[in-house]
């Protein structure tokens, strides 16, 4: 009896021996919002981008810059520059769009969007072949009953923070 407990207890420390060369010999890089910025890529900078839509919000330039900036420093390990970093966002505000949506029977809108578009420039200075160029837009609805006057401001936000979240993405992430 005592030679089977030895030679269970034997084959447990064999199995985790060999468990933990397996994992001390391997690596694995995690993050936690699954962007994988490339190693050589240590700062970034982000161009102020000047709004050119037809309609202006007088703050919306500010805003998403401030935003996009927000977003590389808090989901990624880059050090933000104000000159060239090794990678570099630049571009313009191209639309800002309000348009009713859902219309009734009775021809009023039940609701209304407001959709932002930003045409993107992403220059990777140590990766020439990962450059790109896109236009990217997106939207948040509001009650046609609320004047946008007193909703803009939370309708901006909610949608900065899903225009960023995207560049961002397409930036950093393996999609």
């Amino acid at each position: 009896m005592g030679l089977k407990v030895e030679s269970r207890r034997g084959k447990i420390i064999f199995v985790m021996m060999i468990f933990g060369a397996l994992v001390a010999g391997c690596s694995v890089r995690m993050t936690m919002n699954g962007s994988s910025v490339p190693e050589n890529v240590k700062t970034a900078s982000v161009q102020y981008f000047q709004n050119r839509a037809m309609v202006i919000n007088p703050i919306l330039s500010q805003t998403f810059t401030e935003g996009l900036k927000d977003r590389i420093t808090s989901e990624s390990r880059l050090i933000l520059q104000d000159d060239m970093g090794d990678v570099d966002f630049s571009g313009e505000i191209t639309g800002y769009e309000i348009r009713p949506m859902a219309i009734q029977a009775d021809a009023l809108s039940a609701e209304t969007r407001l959709t932002i578009t930003v045409k993107v420039r992403y220059r990777n200075f140590k990766d020439p072949r990962a450059n790109w160029e896109s236009t990217f837009s997106a939207y948040s609805d509001f009650a046609s009953d609320q004047s946008i006057s007193s909703v803009e401001s939370e309708l901006v936000t909610d949608i900065v923070d899903q225009l960023t979240e995207n560049i961002f993405n397409k930036a950093f992430s393996d999609w």
